[in-house]
């Protein structure tokens, strides 16, 4: 069968990061975080498929010559997720790739073009395309040749200027978008941190009505949560047992039990359909109930992971949490009762940050006393209202660094350095993980030597970065 032509889809080589646009995470310097497979561009790769192209999926985080896989692959289209941590060094191989092959049509895709677009297409004439916000039906106008002045969602060069075409509307149908080209990678390479298996990410909604101070989830998914029929992850989730033996998966969302009626449906027709899987998503601490815990549990959730952000009320005030720490102590108590894993998720360093606020997280953290934690460094990424606030307020200290995000701090809060942020954070990691109570728990929960084996990894992770 002919093709139209072939599509290279990168992670550009770097340092392993979880380019989900708006949780780019770095993995090597956070605990218990697993490198998750580039879903967004098993999704792009599996349009270009249904357009009829010819795809390749590169992860070159985890090694690689992209060079050699140009020369060999010849691609017509280079589509690339560029991350802001890794900024300058994703748009330098994008750069090499054009020089090398000055045919090549480049695309960029990522959270950073949100508010660097026209900026790209004017300073760097070896990109072709910026793709603003959902990338799947932008990429299949390109692909099927609609003129560029009719595509919705891009940036693209004109007679030497940058011209930017109107937004595109976030998709209302999830279940018209093919399932991810799950054969194009090697999905062995992404595993659970606890027990080493295999997991696959899907992703069952998109969108939060919350637009938290320090997140990206409303810019890059839009305010209203888009969710996908229960019966078409359900035919996702076959597909990745029949053809991949994959059972265990992450729900990906940025709410995922926002509507409580899917919820509930979605877990009984998991538990009708008799799959044998485990899984885990995330929840707002104001959104569980017995009843809905039950369900997930029975449908096979093992661990949920909540934003606590902080255990200073003031500060979540701050942030629009909209949430009580009575809430998420709440939500704690149901899920430990249900036999559910939690996974809290702290940031330390948010503008209001004194020694005391941190004082205040490490103790609600202990108090909480969940089976995972992680400690991030706020980091204001372009496109949030945190980092307008910071460049507001003169919280910049030289000159912004994402490189190492959600690690090393990257501004100053209104009472704390940099440096100091960093040692609090440091701290809080420590005095969580080395109590003898969390230690001799968890050594009392291992099963298998996979296990063993991944817990000793992490702890001497915390030992030696700590």
């Amino acid at each position: 069968m002919n093709k139209k032509g072939k599509v290279l889809f990168i992670y550009p080589p770097s340092p392993v990061l979880n380019r989900e646009d708006r949780c780019q995470q770095p993995t090597e310097d956070l605990l218990v975080i697993p490198p998750l497979p580039p879903t967004d561009l098993m999704y792009l790769a599996a349009v270009a498929e249904e357009c009829g192209y010819e795809a390749k999926i590169k992860d070159y985080s985890f090694g690689g010559d992209f060079e050699k896989d140009l020369q060999e692959f010849k691609p017509d289209y280079l589509v690339a997720n560029i991350a802001t941590p890794t900024f300058l060094s994703d748009m330098e191989a994008i750069k090499r790739a054009k020089e090398q092959f000055p045919a090549l049509r480049t695309i960029v895709k990522g959270a950073p073009f949100l508010t660097y677009n026209t900026n790209v297409i004017y300073e760097n004439q070896y990109i072709d395309y910026v793709i603003i916000g959902e990338a799947e039906l932008t990429l299949k106008d390109i692909l099927e040749g609609v003129p560029d002045n009719e595509i919705l969602g891009i940036c693209y060069r004109e007679n030497f200027q940058s011209v930017k075409n109107e937004k595109r509307p976030f998709i209302d149908n999830l279940d018209i978008l093919p399932f991810p080209a799950r054969h194009l990678v090697d999905n062995s390479i992404y595993r659970r941190p606890d027990n080493g298996k295999v997991q696959a990410v899907i992703k069952v909604s998109r969108g939060c009505p919350f637009h938290c101070f320090f997140c990206l989830a409303s810019p890059v998914s839009g305010t209203r949560v888009r969710v996908r029929s229960a019966e078409n992850i359900i035919a996702e989730i076959k597909e990745c047992i029949a053809k991949y033996n994959i059972r265990n998966f992450v729900f990906w969302s940025d709410i995922f039990n926002f509507d409580r009626n899917w919820t509930i449906d979605f877990c009984n027709k998991l538990i009708e359909s008799k799959l044998k899987i485990t899984w885990s998503s995330n929840t707002r601490a104001d959104t569980m109930d017995e009843e809905m815990a039950s369900l997930m549990y029975k449908s096979g959730c093992r661990l949920v992971s909540i934003g606590v952000e902080s255990g200073s009320q003031r500060i979540l005030d701050n942030i629009g949490k909209r949430i009580t720490l009575d809430n998420i102590r709440n939500t704690v108590k149901i899920l430990k009762k249900n036999k559910i894993k939690i996974y809290n998720y702290f940031v330390i360093g948010l503008p209001w940050e004194t020694e005391e606020t941190v004082e205040e997280t490490i103790k609600f953290a202990i108090e909480l006393d969940s089976n995972f934690v992680s400690f991030y460094t706020a980091t204001p990424l372009p496109g949030t209202k945190y980092f307008a606030y910071a460049m507001m307020n003169k919280l910049v200290e030289g000159s912004l660094d994402f490189r190492n995000a959600y690690y090393q701090p990257v501004v100053k809060s209104h009472y704390l350095s940099r440096d100091r942020i960093f040692e609090l954070h440091k701290q809080a990691v420590k005095r969580f993980y080395l109590r003898p109570k969390f230690i001799l728990r968890t050594l009392f929960s291992l099963r298998s030597f996979s296990e063993i084996r991944n817990y000793m990894k992490a702890g001497l992770n915390l030992i030696i970065h700590r």
